[in-house]
């Protein structure tokens, strides 16, 4: 699992790169599922979540940043 700790001191940019590459391995999960041979299933649970963390991280960067903007002006 993904620390907490870990993805507040990222950015934007790095963070939608571990989602990239969260996307990535569930694809490649999903794929192996269907030719049976994945044996580990349990991972695709954590790995969703992961995606829902780092998805829920961007979205609070992005309000962040427009909250500063807000109280500038």
């Amino acid at each position: 699992m993904i620390n907490c700790k870990f993805l507040k001191n990222k950015n934007i940019k790095e963070l939608k790169n571990i989602l990239f590459i969260l996307l990535r391995e569930s694809f490649n999960i999903r794929m192996q599922l269907l030719s049976n041979d994945f044996k580990k299933t349990h991972l695709i649970n954590k790995i969703k979540k992961n995606i829902a963390k780092v998805k829920t991280f961007i979205w609070l960067k992005k309000y962040e940043k427009k909250n500063k903007k807000n109280k500038k002006n």
